[in-house]
């Protein structure tokens, strides 16, 4: 698992047996940060942090300059600048970025059409069918660096091996702007000297719990018992005993439905308004809601998350009867669920709806629908926002002030 600041990048040279690493993973580097850079090149070579530059704000992306100082995504934009003092600060433009990564997906589908997008700036290609035509995996890989930097001027990294997983560690082992092939008969050779933090589904707690029973690198996992793993980490302990060996048979996946679709606000200044709160899960609800309606798929859980000013966070979910795309039950259920929670009435910090559980949205609605009028409401103003753009109609209560806010984050979990 190469460190987020390139200081242990690892690149193929020369040639390579690439028999039977079909499996490709192509990552942007520093995706933000590059195009900002792409679109004003005088910042070249200087450490840039994407993020806006308020107390409250956090970081979005930042240059390899940046993060030799120990800038880190999701970091606080103040801890940030402490570390990196001379760090220029830019607002992020996600128009712009959504723009290059529909391009750059172009570009993978060029060379097969096996992509799975797996955020806005990374995706895995299962490229066994384009061999013939565009040459071995690590040929490929090269090319389509060449094509993104060519055609976007953007640089990016790829990981080529057996398995998404190997994949996925060898394009950030390759970080930036790198190609690392990992040979299928060197898999277990690349893993198992990692620490058993870079297998996923190992966070800070099970790291820990590992750690107890001994394992600190992921040859240690792979040669503990399974039954133990099983007994400790439960259904969680076999999967990662397979990742440890090496195992994993998924599949790159070209359509998909997400497992969750959400958005929440950071507030500039903390809240302790009931209407301003409802007013803004108002918002948030409704954005959701179109979002799932444009994937055509519903939810049948909806989430809340409350951050307190002590950095305190909690949530708290409710499960429907029937799954549901409309934005104002989404409201409905949030809401209430605002009251059970917050009855402190502790100062708020951050606001999120998450919609979970998601599946095909039904051609018809049940029998007896009782969202029917909002449902209709809901698409006929997202008829209207096809044709004129968002924003032009939307809930009367979210018309005049809104609490100043330090940015709106889409989250979307695959």
């Amino acid at each position: 698992m190469g460190r987020a600041d390139g200081s242990d990048r690892q690149v193929t040279v020369g040639p390579v047996d690439d028999t039977g690493a079909n499996i490709l993973h192509v990552d942007m580097d520093a995706f933000y940060a590059s195009v900002e850079v792409l679109d004003r090149p005088e910042l070249a070579g200087k450490p840039l942090i994407v993020g806006h530059a308020t107390g409250r704000s956090v970081v979005s992306s930042a240059s390899y300059e940046a993060r030799r100082f120990g800038v880190r995504s999701a970091m606080p934009v103040a801890q940030a600048l402490r570390l990196c003092p001379d760090a220029i600060t830019v607002d992020p433009r996600m128009e712009r970025y959504a723009e290059l990564s529909r391009q750059v997906m172009q570009i993978f589908r060029r060379a097969t059409p096996l992509v799975e997008p797996v955020s806005i700036d990374e995706a895995f290609l299962d490229v066994a069918g384009a061999r013939k035509l565009l040459g071995s995996p690590a040929h490929i890989a090269a090319q389509l660096r060449a094509w993104v930097r060519h055609e976007t001027g953007l640089p990016a990294s790829v990981g080529v091996a057996g398995t998404k997983f190997v994949a996925k560690l060898a394009s950030g082992r390759a970080k930036p702007d790198g190609l690392l092939v990992v040979p299928v008969a060197e898999t277990l050779a690349f893993l198992h000297p990692l620490p058993v933090g870079a297998l996923w589904g190992v966070g800070p707690s099970t790291q820990t719990a590992l750690a107890n029973l001994g394992l600190r690198t992921v040859a240690d996992l792979a040669a503990a018992p399974l039954d133990l793993l099983e007994r400790r980490l439960g259904v969680g302990g076999r999967r990662l005993w397979q990742l440890a060996n090496g195992i994993d048979v998924r599949e790159v996946e070209t359509t998909r439905i997400e497992k969750s679709i959400g958005h929440e606000e950071t507030f500039e200044f903390d809240v302790t308004d009931p209407a301003v709160l409802r007013r803004e899960l108002l918002r948030l609800s409704s954005r959701a809601a179109e979002r799932l309606r444009a994937a055509s798929v519903a939810g049948r859980t909806v989430s809340l998350k409350l951050r307190f000013s002590d950095f305190r966070t909690i949530s708290r979910s409710r499960t429907l009867p029937e799954p549901t795309s409309v934005g104002r039950r989404i409201y409905e259920e949030v809401a209430s669920l605002l009251d059970e929670a917050w009855r402190d009435r502790a100062p708020v910090r951050l606001i999120g709806v998450r919609v979970e559980q998601l599946e095909a949205d039904a051609a018809q609605p049940a029998l007896w629908d009782p969202d029917e009028d909002w449902r209709e409401t809901e698409r006929a103003v997202d008829g209207i926002a096809a044709k004129f753009g968002t924003g032009v109609l939307g809930p009367a209560a979210l018309l005049g002030t809104r609490p100043r806010q330090v940015g709106d984050s889409d989250h979307y979990r695959g």
